[in-house]
């Protein structure tokens, strides 16, 4: 059981890697609809996330900035999670992706956002990882202040 516990975590951890390293959706978007900044002062990450919404689902989502690790392959996995979906979905989505940081494994399916769940070992690192979720909550809800995660 401990081989295979080190294997899923060795490739979670390389795909937490490879979304550092080549960041998905990783451009400012121009005709974005909605926008927010993030910051997350424990670790120096700053986002600027971007959303272009239409008849109630994300059509394209974007985001910019620099972060530690986490917060770049937590924002990249998060674009591709939520593209396509509706608001609702997005932020029950936001929802769960929190408890499986934070409590104990939701009782849904995450599918590649599953390789977060080691950051709940290291709860520090759980305000990285979910600083770009609470930067899309703030652009698609129209808040205007910067989201932060102290």
């Amino acid at each position: 059981m401990d081989e295979q516990y080190d294997g899923l975590r060795e490739l979670y951890q390389e795909v937490i890697f490879d979304h550092n390293r080549n960041p998905r959706n990783f451009h400012a978007m121009a005709d974005a609809s909605h926008r927010a900044d993030g910051h997350n002062p424990l670790c120096g990450d700053q986002l600027t996330v971007y959303a272009r919404l239409r008849d109630g689902v994300i059509d394209e989502v974007s985001f910019v900035g620099h972060g530690c690790a986490i917060s770049t392959a937590s924002a990249s996995l998060m674009t591709e999670a939520v593209r396509g979906r509706r608001i609702d979905e997005a932020e029950a989505l936001f929802r769960d992706v929190h408890a499986m940081l934070t409590e104990a494994h939701p009782d849904c399916d995450l599918g590649k956002l599953e390789v977060l769940s080691g950051v709940r070992e290291f709860p520090a690192r759980v305000k990285c990882a979910t600083l770009a979720w609470h930067t899309l909550h703030n652009a698609i809800t129209l808040a205007r202040d910067t989201a932060r995660t102290e």
